[in-house]
């Protein structure tokens, strides 16, 4: 069903302004998300006209533009993934371990989002394995799923990426060594690694030409200046933090299902939408995760949504560890050997019945009587003043 406001409906309504006001400095990634958006479910992508078999009720159904960065086309996509994530569930609890950076490291990254996100990634999972693999706590190989989201709720750019991780660790592929009860590794330990090997990857990455500066960090170019930044971030606290084990595989599965596929904001939370001004809602969690309103004008709420771009072919979900994609099945199957039979209980099967009853669209039955719909003709495109967009599918 549709949403009473949408995205779309700002770029449809702003867009063209935007473009002309930003001319040259929008990309060609940022120019394919707005068209994307402006154009998804609409007659310019084509579709078919669906008839019931029962009723004389008939409707025309447009197709998706298939970006990632689309909030109505994440749905199915989402769905799926889970589908496929629930096979990989193990009988342990779970943790949420997320890692941030300093605003500095975000605005760098802002300007050399495919290098520093990569270097994000690789130095959270070269903590978490390094830490884990030490006898002081683990010892071992563990496994995890990190999703990055370079968003905060007022749509500002704050890169972190959140990881899903079975509380445990595969020990000489012989034995599964479990963690402490509700305890997975120490968070002031994780923060210190993670800050030198990112700096110390994003020195290497300076030094080869790979980043690049413009505006108020054109400074940043010369190598004494960025080398007393890195200095200056050496020296601050990096922020790190593990959230409680959940309650079952099950419940991680429901979590999930809030944090992949995610945009910079979905429909629902939009307010308001005039010539004047976007309004959502949004948490501020530095005064008590309390929900409040904010107002931005057409060209501010357009320009945030943006930045949160992501380079063509980057993942932003990836495995490590035994739950990396060559290695998951067989590392899985020795993993449940190890462990012992889980015990039945009523709360799992609660859970997976509340996932599976969420009220969902169902495209195939009519709304009017509950009959089959069936595709009587297609669709033909049409062709609007913006160019078609390529699907984003990565």
């Amino acid at each position: 069903m549709r949403a009473e406001l949408e995205v779309a409906d700002i770029f449809r309504r702003h867009g063209q302004a935007y473009r002309l006001a930003h001319d040259g400095h929008i990309g060609r990634v940022e120019r394919r998300v707005m068209s994307a958006i402006e154009l998804c479910r609409t007659a310019a992508l084509g579709g078919h006209l669906e008839a019931c078999e029962d009723c004389s009720h008939s409707r025309a159904a447009y197709n998706s533009c298939r970006n990632r960065h689309c909030p109505k086309c994440q749905t199915a996509t989402r769905e799926r993934w889970l589908a496929d994530r629930q096979a990989d569930l193990l009988p342990v609890p779970y943790f949420h371990v997320v890692f941030t950076v300093p605003s500095e490291v975000a605005e760098i990254a802002f300007h050399n989002k495919a290098v520093v996100y990569a270097i994000l990634f690789d130095a959270v999972a070269a903590t978490l394995k390094t830490i884990a693999a030490d006898s002081r706590h683990l010892g071992g190989e563990i496994g995890f799923l990190a999703i990055l989201h370079t968003w905060g709720q007022a749509l500002t750019h704050h890169p972190h990426i959140h990881c899903l991780v079975p509380g445990g660790a595969l020990v000489d592929g012989e034995r599964w060594l479990a963690c402490r009860p509700r305890f997975f590794l120490p968070v002031h330990v994780l923060s210190r690694l993670f800050r030198r090997l990112f700096l110390e990857r994003l020195r290497t990455a300076h030094v080869a030409g790979r980043l690049r500066f413009s505006g108020t960090l054109t400074g940043l170019e010369d190598a004494d200046t960025f080398a007393m930044l890195v200095r200056q971030l050496g020296r601050k606290d990096w922020i790190v933090f593990s959230k409680p084990p959940f309650g079952s595989p099950e419940h991680v599965l429901a979590y999930l299902g809030r944090y992949t596929h995610r945009v910079a904001i979905a429909n629902s939370r939009l307010v308001r939408v005039d010539n004047t001004g976007v309004s959502f809602r949004w948490r501020d969690y530095r005064h008590g995760n309390a929900s409040k309103v904010m107002s931005l004008t057409p060209d501010e709420f357009i320009r945030r949504f943006l930045i949160h771009s992501l380079p063509d072919g980057f993942h932003r979900i990836r495995h490590y560890g035994f739950l990396a994609n060559g290695c998951r099945k067989a590392r899985l199957a020795m993993i449940r050997r190890l462990l012992p039979p889980p015990q039945a209980t009523n709360a799992e099967p609660t859970v997976i019945a509340a996932i599976k009853s969420r009220a969902r669209f169902d495209p195939t039955i009519c709304p009017c009587c509950g009959g089959a719909l069936r595709i009587v003709a297609a669709l033909p495109r049409v062709r609007y003043r913006y160019a078609q967009p390529c699907p984003d599918t990565s």
